[in-house]
């Protein structure tokens, strides 16, 4: 009885072993990316200049993603100026591709828009990476935007 036990466990423990290891590699989920997100910076690549906004310090910007729909409000936090942008809309999310489909916005000439963008979920940090492109407006750009979970 013993030796059969014994046999057993081996056998166990050697199936368990060949088990292979989950991959860990991040996918981006509707659940990963709904909630609030403060951008930290955002930088825009047009016809070769590079413009890096820091929006820790002069402004400040939120993404809110629910299950359908975004948002996002800017706002300078200087007191002397009204710089104030807001829009939203429906998106999609497959795999890492993110679209945004802008219904709303104080630019009008942006509304009407789909803007298709790659993103990536690393623990509290969200990565948004794509091309809004409005040939109407002359507008051809490269927006790569780094948010941080927002914290109450």
């Amino acid at each position: 009885m013993l030796k059969i036990t014994t046999t057993i466990l081996f056998f166990v423990c050697m199936i368990s072993c060949n088990e292979k290891p989950q991959n860990n590699t991040a996918t981006t989920t509707a659940n990963s990316i709904q909630g609030t997100w403060k951008l930290l910076t955002g930088t825009l690549i047009e016809k070769g200049d590079t413009t890096v906004t820091d929006y820790t310090k002069d402004k400040s910007f939120i993404k809110i993603i629910g299950d359908s729909h975004f948002a996002f409000l800017s706002h300078t936090l200087r007191t002397d100026t009204t710089d104030f942008s807001a829009g939203g809309g429906a998106y999609t999310l497959s795999g890492n591709n993110y679209t945004e489909h802008l219904e709303y916005c104080n630019a009008k000439e942006w509304e009407g828009h789909d803007f298709a963008f790659t993103v990536t979920v690393n623990g509290d940090t969200l990565i948004q990476r794509g091309v809004e492109k409005i040939e109407a407006q002359g507008i051809d750009r490269l927006n790569i935007e780094k948010y941080i979970r927002y914290k109450k």
